[in-house]
């Protein structure tokens, strides 16, 4: 298991990675939050790695939730962590462009996987 610290520097090879570009009107950056994050919808066992905010009083941002990683791939090694980790960076990322496009595609595409994974919930 990586600390936060490690992962935190981890998150920021990644994103270092990314053209700036991509990052522009992202105003409230990415958030590393120590906690993890279950999704309400899920059966106990949905955890939440990372979101795209866009609001208002806080302005556009990437939280990535840090215990969420390690309760469902902590027991990974460093390599494998980075690829789910950078994985999910991109998909926030998307939501953040598809959001100043006004496109909807990607969150249609969430919404769809988690319908699966309710329905899977009840077989």
């Amino acid at each position: 298991m990586i600390p936060i610290e490690g992962f935190d520097l981890l998150l920021g090879e990644i994103a270092d990675e990314v053209p700036g570009e991509l990052f522009q009107r992202l105003s409230g950056g990415i958030i590393l939050r120590e906690e993890s994050k279950l999704h309400p919808q899920g059966a106990g066992d949905l955890y939440i790695m990372g979101e795209y905010v866009s609001r208002h009083d806080m302005g556009r941002c990437i939280i990535i939730y840090y215990g969420s990683f390690m309760c469902t791939h902590g027991h990974l090694p460093r390599h494998a962590l980075r690829g789910r980790l950078r994985a999910t960076l991109l998909h926030e990322l998307t939501h953040h462009l598809e959001s100043l496009a006004g496109e909807r595609g990607l969150e249609l595409k969430d919404r769809q996987q988690l319908e699966e994974y309710r329905r899977r919930q009840y077989e």
